[in-house]
């Protein structure tokens, strides 16, 4: 953030303060800069941008409750549309590490409003007037039901925006590889050993099914962050907002964002807790869990060329080794693990901080909000970049899913039927011990005819399931 050398004071409650002339911040968040000097994220534009949001709609709700006048509900308005475009992003420079209760951030947001909308009428920064930071853009308002309210803002439209169109990318090319591969053979692997045939298309019909339920537990989320406490004020019981105030402001927020936003029955549930938030973010939690299956499946399919599985080729990104030429990493793939691990980080943050509610408020509100944004747009940039650089591109290695399928020794399970358990486990360990094909030990002791075994064998029926031998 670049700041000119020129300041100008600015008087608040507390005396006054020297602003730098060209910011829209106020005398509270300089304050603030000084007693939270901690090296750190800052407040995510995600919450900067739904602050806007919450702050014109209340100003919209104040007009029509009669708690402010038109003009100056008009001038928070123009003010919070600037700021909604990202105008005003780099006059947020506070830290998460503040005030638990997100304070200095909802300040800082009515001051930069407030500044904004005084200049439109022809005043000076930090003149306020015509329009207080306090008396007039948090009218009807607390932090303490502000900020939580632009907690589930933000996260709302991440989520909506971002994440769930990401999985849905994600989710079709998956199926479509599951279509694309319905008929490709490969041997399958449990606990890392050579298993009975299956096909590629399963496997990843199978990943996109995981994606496609991991969708699903997002979304089922989204209910109760559309519950907002706003109204609550500063403990839960509305003092001095009007009783139609909650009511009223979500009508116009939901008008303005086009999500179906509603009153929290209850508003100091949503001061106090933040349990929507954690849901949210066990969600997430959710969608790196399924993600690293399907990446390190892609990783070991992908290993070699020549030492590895070698099943599955992977599209040249341009990227190699500082010290081997050539060679061709799994890059994007360990990308998206890192994100992964790091989501699973943050939803253990969250966890921490959404336990730390006493009595009529939480008090970690920043830290839940930044760990739950990063979350969800590092996993909605990861899907979108690992999809479009390495999973659309990713080719299967037919010749090589060919010979292991006839080296394998397991295809030997749908013998069984026919030869019996013990009988067939012999079968196996002399083809093991003597480094020959199934089929070849099979008929070198007589157990089958080579019409037999080869109508018991058939990877592809096998790989779909049934008694070998009989009609489908």
């Amino acid at each position: 953030m670049i700041c000119s050398e020129r300041m100008r004071n600015e008087a608040d409650s507390v005396g006054v303060m020297a602003v730098p002339a060209d910011r829209y911040w106020g005398a509270q968040t300089q304050r603030a800069l000084a007693v939270f000097a901690i090296e750190g994220p800052q407040m995510p534009v995600g919450v900067i941008r739904a602050f806007a949001l919450q702050k014109g709609a209340a100003a919209e709700a104040n007009l029509a409750l009669g708690m402010l006048p038109d003009e100056i509900a008009t001038l928070i308005g123009r003010a919070a549309e600037e700021m909604r475009e990202g105008r005003f992003d780099n006059h947020f420079p506070l830290p998460i590490w503040q005030t638990g209760s997100g304070t200095q951030t909802n300040m800082n947001a009515n001051e930069v409003l407030a500044n904004r909308a005084n200049e439109m009428a022809g005043q000076g920064l930090g003149t306020r007037t015509p329009v207080h930071p306090n008396d007039h853009v948090n009218r009807s308002q607390s932090s303490n039901d502000s900020f939580p309210t632009v907690m589930q803002i933000a996260a709302v439209e991440a989520i909506t925006g971002r994440l769930l169109p990401a999985l849905s990318r994600f989710q079709q090319t998956l199926e479509e590889k599951a279509q694309s591969y319905h008929d490709l053979v490969r041997l399958g692997r449990t606990h890392l050993n050579d298993a009975v045939p299956v096909t590629l298309g399963q496997n990843f019909a199978s990943y996109g099914l995981q994606i496609a339920r991991a969708k699903l537990r997002v979304s089922a989320t989204l209910p109760d962050l559309h519950r907002l406490p706003q109204g609550g004020t500063a403990a839960g019981s509305g003092l001095n907002a009007p009783y139609r105030f909650a009511q009223e402001f979500c009508n116009v927020l939901s008008r303005r964002s086009g999500a179906d936003f509603t009153p929290s029955s209850v508003a100091g549930e949503g001061m106090a807790a933040h349990d929507a938030v954690v849901a949210a973010s066990a969600a997430c939690e959710g969608v790196a869990v399924s993600l690293i299956h399907i990446l390190n499946d892609i990783r070991l399919l992908a290993s070699g060329p020549r030492a590895g599985l070698g099943e599955l080729e992977l599209p040249d990104d341009g990227l190699s080794s500082s010290i081997m030429p050539g060679k061709r990493n799994a890059t994007l793939a360990e990308a998206l693990l890192q994100v992964c691990h790091r989501a699973l980080g943050n939803h253990t943050t969250v966890v921490a901080a959404g336990a730390s509610g006493l009595f009529e408020l939480n008090v970690a509100k920043p830290v839940l909000i930044h760990a739950l944004l990063e979350s969800v747009s590092a996993l909605a940039d990861g899907l979108d970049a690992f999809r479009s650089g390495c999973l659309i591109g990713l080719k299967p290695n037919r010749a090589r899913m060919a010979r292991n399928v006839e080296m394998s020794l397991m295809v030997a399970t749908a013998l069984t039927p026919r030869l019996g358990y013990d009988a067939v486990a012999r079968l196996t360990r002399k083809a093991e011990a003597s480094e020959t094909s199934l089929r070849e030990t099979c008929l070198a002791v007589g157990l089958l005819s080579a019409e037999e075994y080869d109508r018991l064998i058939n990877p592809v029926r096998m790989a779909k399931g049934g008694l070998m031998g009989h009609p489908k």
